[in-house]
This record gives structure tokens, C-alpha cells and sequence, in this order.
């Protein structure tokens, strides 16, 4: 029998071309490519005239929750970056004490500093120079960087991987084990203090894979932080191409599929529709394939643990890319909204996380195909002054 996902992918696509007609199957086949939307990833490595833009060109192609790129930078002086957050861009029903968040200004502040090195700069960061901000974060300072030229500052192995580098967002190979060699090579990019591990045991792999399921579904039926999720949908080139953050659903036959309402943001939104069922298919598809796991805890949750969790995470993500492995984040199950509570005690039991301790990451890894890099806002969109 013919997956959901099968008839999206194949007798979906015909009866859409069928219906449009050549005029309409013509204006999406031909309609705007997804180039634009990944420029920056190809602008990273131009001389832009100042260090710290130049840095910040790969900065900004940090790993980050729902693709929000939530950074904002105040170029100060001739050596010095205050980093902000976009208010705007939180996640209060899925990220409710911006957690999340935080752990990706530690994942792009890791990036900046790899790049200021590879131009012989140390960037000597100072988080939260106005101080931690509890509970959610605010319009303060979330770093402040300043740029000292030192030509003597070691370049770091990884970086060579930070154009290639992707979260693997399709199912995984699972005829194609991962050995724990490779494993152990994507843990050992973490340099910092936190706890990091994973496995690939069978029996333990399995425990995991159900509590990520369940964490999925309770996030998926339930009306606000489902909602959260289908409103930053980019559905079609179009719609990428014109806002390139969220989450990225490109591709001629997704724009076939929004012209002829087969898929739409009232569709996933709507319990039961055909749309709506597709996706809990297709991410059931995405969970089961984990041929292992990878995880980084903290003692405290605390900002600066959450920096730290974001620069181990990207530096792993790193080293899976030089390692030809594919790695994934689950987040849903380690997120505080109330309905997650008891899936979210029973990970941190999982894993062994003490009573005052987190999970900050949990990870799939496997092998497959990497994509095409993620939609990204340019660097001048993200410069509050030049």
C-alpha cells in the first residue's frame, strides 16, 4: 500500500500538474529559485571591509531553533560587536523561557569565533554584559565581542566544515548502521565543560526513539505550540525566497501543492485533514530512522550553560559533517511547556540528568543524503549601524 508520504511525493504531484494546467505548472516550475535564499552561504568568505562583518558572514549560518536567525549586531567602534536578540523572533509556546534560543546565540557565537580566528583575530567575548536575564530574555545585550588582533591565535580544524554543514532534517539509512568510531568522533568536537554522550545501542536507541515520538505528538496535538510551528512554514520557493527563516518548505512541487490547496497552513493546522496526517507520517518516517543518538547535559540550567550547550552543539555538528555523518536535533520532548513535563522527567531520566541538571540537546544521527543548505536573512538585514 502507497505511504501518505508516497502520494504526496508521486500521485500528488501528478494530479496537481494535471489540475494546474500548463499555464500554472509553467509559473512554478519557472518561478523564483531557491539561489536567493541561500546567498549567504556563498557571500561567507567575501572581504566585506571589516573583520568582524567578515566573521559574522559565517556566524550568522549557525544552527538556530526553527531557522528564526534571532540575532541582531551593533557594529561599535573599530573592534567591537554588541549582540542583541530580535524580541520578535521568540518561540513562547514551544521555547517558553527561551532556552531554545539561547542555545543558538551559543552556537553562532562559536562560529564567530572560529571565523575572527581564521583572520588572525581572538574574539574576546563577555555574555550578558547587563546581566542573565530571567525568566524570558529581554532587550539587553546578550554578548559583547570584541575583536584583538593576534596572529599568534590557533585556527581550529573544524571551521573548514562550517560552509558544508547541515541538520538533517529526512529520514536516515537504516540498513546502514553507525559504529560507535564515528560516534565518538562527532562527541569529541565538544571542547567545553558539559556532559556529552551518546550511544548506539539497540535497546537504548529504541527507549529514546518512543519518548522522542511521544515528545513529537504531544507538541503536534497541541493547539499553541503545533500553531507556532505551522505559522513559520515557508510553503513554496515564493514564500522561502521572500522570508528566509522558519522552517523551509521549498521546492516547485511544494509550490504545486500550496497553488492547488493540497497543502496550506490551515490544512496542517486542521486535526484529521489529509495534511495534518501527512505530517505526523512523515516525521514518525524521521523518528524511527535514529540508528543512534547524541546528547549534551548541563549540572544548572543557567544562560551561561545554555551558551556553552550551543557551542558544544555546533562544534558536534561539525565534527559529524567531517565524519560523513548525519545529525538531527529532537528538541520537543526537552521542552518546558506544561504538557511536555512527564516525557520531559522521563528523557532527563533516560539520560541520566542529575535533579538540578538538563538536557540541553538530544541529537539523531545516521546516514543519508545531505541537503542543500538552509535558507538564510543576509548579513546587512542583521547590522543595526555599519
Amino acid at each position: 500500500m502507497i505511504s501518505r508520504r508516497g502520494l504526496l511525493v508521486t500521485g500528488g504531484a501528478s494530479a496537481v500538474i494535471l489540475g494546474a494546467g500548463a499555464g500554472g505548472a509553467a509559473f512554478y516550475a519557472n518561478g523564483p529559485g531557491l539561489s536567493k535564499a541561500r546567498e549567504p552561504w556563498s557571500e561567507a568568505g567575501k572581504s566585506f571591509g571589516d573583520p568582524r562583518i567578515d566573521a559574522l558572514a559565517y556566524a550568522i549560518l549557525a544552527p538556530n531553533p526553527h531557522n528564526r536567525q534571532p540575532w541582531m549586531f551593533d557594529l561599535v567602534g573599530e573592534d567591537r560587536i554588541d549582540v542583541y536578540i530580535d524580541l520578535d523572533k521568540r518561540l513562547p509556546a514551544t521555547d517558553p523561557s527561551d532556552r531554545q534560543l539561547t542555545i543558538g546565540f551559543g552556537c553562532m557565537l562559536e562560529l564567530l569565533r572560529m571565523a575572527a580566528a581564521e583572520k588572525g583575530y581572538r574574539a574576546a567575548l563577555t555574555p550578558f554584559p547587563d546581566g542573565q536575564p530571567y525568566p524570558r530574555l529581554s532587550g539587553n545585550r546578550m554578548a559583547q565581542v570584541a575583536f584583538v588582533k593576534d596572529e599568534s591565535i590557533l585556527r581550529d580544524p573544524l571551521f573548514a566544515n562550517v560552509l558544508a554543514r547541515r541538520s538533517t532534517k529526512e529520514p536516515f539509512d537504516t540498513a546502514k548502521p553507525v559504529d560507535q568510531a564515528s560516534l565518538d568522533a562527532t562527541l569529541a568536537g565538544a571542547t567545553g565543560r558539559l556532559d556529552v554522550g551518546g550511544t548506539v545501542d539497540a535497546a537504548q536507541r529504541q527507549r529514546i526513539t518512543d519518548l522522542a515520538w511521544l515528545g513529537f505528538m504531544i507538541e503536534y496535538e497541541n493547539d499553541p505550540t503545533r500553531k507556532e510551528s505551522i505559522d513559520l512554514m515557508r510553503i513554496g520557493n515564493r514564500a522561502v525566497v521572500e522570508n528566509p527563516d522558519g522552517i523551509d518548505m521549498g521546492g516547485v512541487q511544494m509550490g504545486l501543492f500550496k497553488m492547488t490547496g493540497i497543502v496550506s497552513h490551515d490544512g496542517l493546522n486542521t486535526k484529521g485533514s489529509q495534511a495534518y496526517n501527512i505530517g505526523i507520517d512523515l516525521y514518525r518516517e524521521i523518528i524511527n530512522s535514529a540508528m543512534g543518538f547524541a546528547w549534551i547535559k548541563a549540572e544548572e540550567n543557567t544562560r551561561l550553560t545554555q551558551l556553552e550547550a550551543g557551542r558544544d552543539w555546533v562544534r558536534m555538528n561539525l565534527a559529524a559533517q567531517q565524519a560523513g555523518l548525519c545529525i538531527h536535533p529532537l528538541s520537543q520532548i526537552l521542552q518546558e511547556f506544561p504538557e511536555m513535563a512527564q516525557p520531559y522527567k522521563s528523557i532527563h531520566a533516560e539520560l541520566g540528568a542529575t535533579v538540578d541538571g538538563v538536557v540541553h540537546m538530544l541529537g539523531r544521527v545516521g546516514y543519508t543524503k545531505f541537503p542543500a543548505a538552509s535558507p538564510r536573512w543576509p548579513i546587512e538585514s542583521k547590522l543595526i549601524s555599519t
